[in-house]
């Protein structure tokens, strides 16, 4: 078996269902003080800042959240967790990946708490969605 190419910093987001955005912001903002963060109108969803990590409201009632309707009523309220790592090769990743018989399910360069950077979305043994995202890219190298 392989060891990870990469070493884990914590937790960059989670991601809840949500079917009442009014409510679920003022819940985020006002009980809890979490200030806002990214917004992304077509698809239903808006982030929140908890400290360093971000909370990920997706509105599953928008037409854009289609991906994110549970498939049964009610049986499920979060998404996915997103694993904040070291930087990593995507190449060593799928390697890594592979060898303990794990499926990518996507990849692709998302944003989240620490910026734009290379996520790889995969499921635990339990049916848990987990994005595993590396730290922020960006195109000058910097």
């Amino acid at each position: 078996m392989s060891t990870p190419p990469f070493s884990l910093v914590g937790i960059d987001h989670v991601v809840f269902i949500v079917d009442d955005m009014p409510k679920a912001l003022a819940f985020y903002h006002d009980v809890l003080g979490c200030v806002p963060g990214y917004s992304y109108p077509a698809m239903g969803m808006e982030q929140v800042w908890a400290g360093a990590a971000l909370i990920v409201l997706w509105d599953v009632t928008h037409p854009g959240a289609a991906s994110a309707v549970p498939p049964v009523p009610g049986g499920r309220n979060v998404d996915h967790v997103c694993i904040a790592t070291s930087p990593f090769d995507p190449a060593d990743m799928r390697a890594h990946l592979s060898a303990h018989g794990v499926t990518i399910d996507r990849e692709a360069q998302h944003g989240g708490a620490r910026g734009v950077g290379h996520s790889f979305y995969i499921y635990d043994p339990f049916g848990n969605k987990l994005e595993v995202k590396g730290p922020a890219e960006y195109p000058d190298g910097r």
